[in-house]
């Protein structure tokens, strides 16, 4: 399906209609983000990352995770971010959980929103859940009746969609049938997840295509790495499908510690600049996306790798 508003011609890219498309962002920086980094970033900065981001416009935020913070310690104060937040109206706060004893956790920090997040391999699955396949989706299953009995939403992440670094190829049709199945839990939508880097756009459109078949591109969002440099071309090739939830993260903060060789998340100034120039409307300010990345960068030691963050930084650099 061709992207609306744009063509191509002559091997180059044509604007013909600026209007009209939306796309939501969900801003993983503060989970995604920082919990692989070695750094212990200070609850107070969190919060503060978080609130910026809210200002900038977010409608969807993923906080944290109540996880093991013996696992995960990154993410042991999640729910001390939680409360230390300035909720914006309309903005969905939401947390990941593992399990039902993380979602009484969750509803304890008051969290909008939680996200379960089983795998599509079963070595992935193992490393990162200590279950199997089957076990991991029978506990998402689990946490699905009980957040919707206390009137919480969840939405899904299938991790390692595009490829294990453990097994390899994964096959569409099992990515198909997981995602058909977590609709079939009660999530309102699967992020098919990019989880080392590895898609491609080709890759991307022939999964999406059998994806497609059992769910609606409209409770799909797709969740890439940037490892490989493919993330942009992905998110356009996820566009051109129909699909209109993208998962980023703020100066690219990111990467997975059950994921050898997964790096950064897809940069939310990257997909902004790229969304922005296609006249595609996300509500959200690069420019303040920017200030909020540059405030955290300190915390991590290291220089965040988004491409648009460090463009707009040197001097002459505007957005």
């Amino acid at each position: 399906m061709a992207l609306p508003g744009v063509r191509f011609q002559n091997g180059l890219l044509w604007m013909v209609d600026r209007s009209g498309r939306s796309v939501t962002i969900v801003e993983v920086g503060p989970r995604d983000g920082l919990q692989n980094e070695s750094a212990f970033v200070p609850t107070a900065e969190k919060i503060a990352f978080v609130d910026r981001l809210s200002n900038a416009g977010h409608s969807v935020i993923e906080v944290s995770a109540f996880v093991s913070p013996r696992w995960v310690p990154q993410m042991a104060d999640a729910a001390e971010v939680f409360a230390g937040i300035t909720r914006r109206p309309g903005v969905i706060y939401t947390a990941i959980v593992p399990n039902v004893q993380g979602l009484a956790r969750a509803l304890a920090a008051n969290v909008d929103a939680v996200a379960v997040f089983p795998a599509a391999s079963e070595t992935f699955t193992r490393r990162n859940l200590n279950q199997s396949v089957a076990e991991a989706m029978a506990s998402a299953k689990a946490v699905c009746g009980e957040a919707w009995a206390a009137g919480l939403r969840v939405r899904g992440y299938l991790s390692v969609a595009f490829g294990c670094p453990f097994e390899g190829p994964v096959n569409n049709e099992l990515v198909a049938t997981l995602a058909e199945q977590l609709i079939e839990f009660g999530v309102y939508e699967v992020a098919l997840s990019d989880t080392i880097g590895i898609a491609h756009p080709g890759q991307v459109s022939s999964l999406l295509d059998v994806v497609e078949a059992r769910v609606p591109a409209a409770q799909l969002a797709l969740h890439f790495h940037d490892t490989r440099g493919m993330a942009l071309a992905n998110v356009y090739a996820g566009l051109e499908a129909g699909v209109s939830t993208f998962d980023a993260s703020a100066g690219g903060l990111g990467g997975c510690p059950y994921a050898p060789g997964a790096t950064g998340n897809l940069a939310t100034e990257d997909l902004l600049y790229l969304l922005d120039g296609l006249g595609v409307i996300t509500g959200v300010r690069l420019n303040d996306v920017v200030e909020a990345s540059a405030a955290v960068e300190s915390h991590v030691g290291h220089a965040l790798p988004s491409r648009v963050l460090r463009a707009l930084r040197r001097p002459g650099g505007r957005a």
